[in-house]
């Protein structure tokens, strides 16, 4: 089967790599579509996992064979299928108190390391072996390229549901990229007044269409002053921080509200230590906290609300490419200017 394996940062190559063999308990799928994340774009530049990679986990399939103890009232041949990427344990402590997106062995497997051959998650390729039980079936009329927003989408809903947001709730968003704008859709639908913050003229104008309630340039002047000035003083119930930077997560602390929840959705780059007040954490009652990953719940919500139309993800899709362009994708993806830059490998 084809496959686009990265060889070494910068170098892709379109190579034939064995057909994978499934197990008694998994399922061989054909992908479909495969949507290009932040994470793929710094395997792109160097990351600290192994090379050659094939990367990819953000894909819609179709069922191809199913394995001898794979109950086939669950899953056919031919159903359309997303895949649910956390490898879980499933026997570690946070896998036995449903913290399974965040499993210690997780990044302990041959998706991060593979010392004898091909690491990745090999949504970058024609063919992939996934266990039965991590499949969600969703509708054929969906079509493949929406489907393939599953995984971010689900990581969204993760954090929304972890902020607690409530109708009538002030919730400020930073950053305009996809999955800001994905809290946007998620918060709105929650009931929330949302107040985008986001450096690129271009990209705050999209956010307003896509249904931010307001939208601030946090260069203009103190984005702590701007959300305090739009919230009565008193700053955004929820604040939902989608970037990488450590001053900014420092400030998205400052502009949350009394009894509010401060969510860091991203990883930091680099993770440099933050001042905090503690003393005001105390005081005013403020949660700060983390989301990582979907989770087993949150993937079946995310296949749900686009299946559904509840979530209309269509107007995030940047580009697609064949997958033999995946070098032209890629660097597609790298532009700041881009959002979702899909590759599509069959229909």
């Amino acid at each position: 089967m084809k496959a686009c394996v990265l060889v070494e940062p910068g170098k892709y190559s379109i190579e034939d790599i064995p057909m994978p063999e499934i197990k008694e308990d998994e399922v061989l799928v054909r992908v479909l579509t495969s949507g290009i994340c932040v994470n793929d774009v710094r395997d792109y530049k160097g990351s600290k996992w192994s090379y050659p990679r094939v990367g990819g986990h953000e894909y819609s399939a179709v069922v191809e064979k199913i394995g001898s103890e794979v109950d086939p009232s669950m899953v056919q041949v031919g159903d359309h299928v997303i895949p649910y990427i956390i490898d879980d344990c499933g026997m570690c402590y946070d896998c036995k108190h449903h913290h399974e997106n965040i499993c210690a062995n997780f990044t302990k497997g041959t998706s991060y390391f593979n010392p004898d051959g091909l690491s990745g998650f090999f949504g970058f390729s024609e063919y992939v072996a996934v266990p039965a039980r991590h499949l969600y079936v969703y509708p054929k009329e969906t079509p493949d390229a929406e489907a393939a927003f599953t995984e971010p989408l689900a990581c969204v809903i993760n954090s929304i549901n972890r902020s607690n947001i409530k109708m009538g709730d002030d919730v400020v968003v930073i950053g305009g990229g996809v999955m800001g704008l994905l809290h946007v859709l998620c918060a709105k639908k929650q009931g929330a007044r949302v107040i985008l913050s986001e450096t690129d003229a271009a990209r705050r104008e999209f956010g307003l269409k896509m249904g931010a309630d307001v939208v601030i340039n946090p260069l203009e002047s103190d984005p702590v002053e701007q959300v305090k000035k739009l919230t009565g003083g008193r700053g955004a119930n929820v604040v939902e921080n989608t970037t990488a930077i450590p001053s900014v997560a420092a400030q998205s602390i400052e502009m949350t509200a009394k009894s509010g929840v401060c969510n860091m959705f991203s990883s930091i780059h680099p993770n440099d230590p933050i001042l905090v007040d503690a003393g005001r954490l105390h005081s005013q009652e403020i949660v700060v906290t983390g989301t990582q990953n979907g989770t087993i719940e949150t993937f079946a919500q995310a296949i749900d609300c686009i299946s559904k139309g509840i979530i209309n993800v269509k107007p995030l899709i940047e580009a697609v490419y064949p997958y033999q362009e995946i070098k032209d994708a890629m660097e597609c993806a790298c532009r700041p200017d881009t959002y979702k830059v899909m590759v599509q490998f069959s229909k």
